[in-house]
């Protein structure tokens, strides 16, 4: 038995502290009893921990800059900074308990204005469970690099601000506004792409800057008009030539920012390495966002066993389990449909729930959870159930693996089907076997990044004409792209590539276009 171990069983019984304030010796008592549990008692495999107190308004600023500890400048975080502190000082929003960084070491932010019992409930949750889950989830290992996310922020906040004094502030904030606006489309989503490594991206920034004043591609130095060949070539000749199009720039691509980075024809060197580091940092919260619902019921449920176990060694008294029930209600509270605080299902509420119910599933199944899930009911191993899926599924496969009918039930889940043709509603899907296979389904697939964010590519760009660039995106059940925000983002991808732009809407099924819009060389004049 370790020393460690020894210690913490003498130390049974014994509160942890008696008052709401704190002092760093008793937070560190309390991490070191929180960090007993997850690792011995729950099995936790964690990144080492990196705990930092900061004020409410560096909380705010970390909100700003997308929670990160290092980033580069840019009016948009300003502008959020401002919005949440007006928000927060009169009372009309509160700030998050923590943030988390999925780094090695793992860097946890904790408010000094918290009282010690949200101390102990944040470094649970982010310090332990947020840790385990980007630790052992297969998209973090597969997509990002926690040992070197800090390092390459170091590195892209120094470039751009070298670029600002030497390129001036305006010039770089202009290629910065079109690349965010193209971040959610700047990622991989099926290839793995190289984790960016520091010494790479250093050597890449020498090459750029020695090479930038001597190369050019000569096929974009002019601007010649159509041969009469060209006009004259019949359909056939015409798809031959589309083809070798794309194979020549390998499309379609689905990674525009990647796309113009390597093939815009106006873009500076400089220019070209913001994209990149722009769509690095895009890529490194792609598994984020298709985990949200199961990171955060990992961590809200290791939160609740740490805090419960807490109380049943005796470390803290009835008040702070009391306070701590009224924080955890509140993280994990679900409005009704007819709250207005409704704004669909609370990723915190629906993990948790899933989590909890999993458990429940291993230790005291019913028949119905054996039909359903024969494979883990009764097994009486529910930490390492859940271990085992934290690490193997992302939300949308979560959902359809372990959403059990019980749970359907108690957060009363039906199926609505709604078409604009129909004038009216039908209820799809009701509380028997198809119905919840139903259900499953159709709140698995809400949590399909593919469903949720907008497919589009590159398809063509017709480099022997007029550069004109096509892009095409996919419509699904006839959701169309917001018009305005479209025509703004198309503006953006013209300022980048810097000529004419041709966005095109295709029907899923049949592969019609719908319709289109254009940005043309004239625009880019007057914007």
């Amino acid at each position: 038995m370790s020393t460690k171990t020894k210690s913490s069983e003498a130390d049974n019984g014994k509160l942890l502290f008696t008052s709401a304030d704190w002092d760093f010796e008793t937070l560190k008592a309390t991490y070191d009893a929180i960090e007993d549990i997850a690792i011995n008692e729950l099995k936790l495999d964690v990144y080492p921990n990196q705990v930092e107190v900061i004020t409410s308004e560096q909380m705010l600023d970390a909100y700003s800059s997308i929670g990160m500890p290092l980033m580069y400048h840019h009016w948009s975080f300003g502008k959020r900074f401002v919005r949440d502190d007006v928000m927060y000082r009169k009372g009309y929003q509160g700030l998050a308990y923590e943030i988390v960084i999925n780094s090695n070491p793992c860097i946890s932010y904790v408010m000094e204005e918290n009282t010690i019992v949200m101390q102990a409930l944040v470094m649970a949750h982010a310090a332990f469970g947020h840790n385990h889950f980007f630790k052992n989830n297969y998209l973090f290992k597969q997509w990002t690099d926690a040992e070197g996310i800090l390092d390459y922020l170091q590195f892209a906040k120094g470039y751009i601000a070298k670029c600002e004094d030497r390129y001036g502030f305006d010039a770089v904030e202009r290629v910065l506004d079109a690349a965010h606006a193209l971040m959610e489309q700047g990622v991989n989503r099926y290839s793995h792409p190289e984790k960016p490594n520091l010494a790479v991206e250093l050597e890449r920034e020498r090459e750029r800057a020695k090479y930038e004043d001597e190369t050019y591609n000569d096929l974009w130095r002019t601007l010649p008009q159509p041969d009469q060949g060209d006009q004259d070539m019949d359909e056939l000749k015409r798809k031959m030539r589309i083809e070798e199009r794309r194979a020549q720039f390998g499309l379609p691509e689905e990674n525009l920012l990647y796309f113009l980075e390597k093939n815009a024809p106006s873009l500076q060197a400089w220019e070209r390495e913001i994209l990149r580091i722009v769509r690095n940092i895009g890529q490194y919260f792609y598994p984020q966002k298709q985990t949200k619902m199961m990171n955060e019921g990992c961590a809200c449920y290791v939160h609740y066993a740490i805090m419960n176990s807490l109380y049943d060694r005796g470390r803290i008294s009835e008040g702070a389990m009391m306070e701590f029930i009224d924080y955890h209600s509140r993280v994990v509270f679900q409005a009704e449909y007819d709250d207005p605080r409704y704004s669909g299902f609370n990723p915190y509420a629906l993990g948790f729930a899933m989590m909890q119910d999993i458990h429940r599933i291993c230790v005291d199944p019913t028949d119905e959870d054996r039909k359903w899930f024969p494979d883990i009911a009764g097994n009486n191993e529910p930490v390492e159930t859940l271990k085992e899926a934290w690490a193997h599924y992302r939300d949308e496969s979560f959902i359809l693996q372990f959403l059990s009918p019980k749970l359907m039930r108690d957060m009363r889940m039906f199926m609505i089907d709604d078409q604009s043709t129909s004038p009216h509603l039908e209820v799809a899907a009701i509380h028997d076997d198809n119905g919840y296979r139903k259900v499953r389904r159709s709140l698995a697939r809400m949590h399909d990044i593919s469903v949720r964010e907008p497919d589009m590519q590159v398809v063509d760009v017709d480099i022997r004409g007029n550069r004109q660039l096509y892009i095409q995106h996919t419509e699904h059940e006839g959701i169309r792209l917001e018009k305005a925000e479209a025509q703004m983002t198309l503006g953006y991808i013209g300022q980048l590539w810097g000529y004419g732009v041709t966005l095109q809407a295709v029907d899923y099924e049949t592969g019609e276009i719908l319709h289109e819009m254009n940005y043309t060389p004239e625009d880019l004049a007057t914007s």
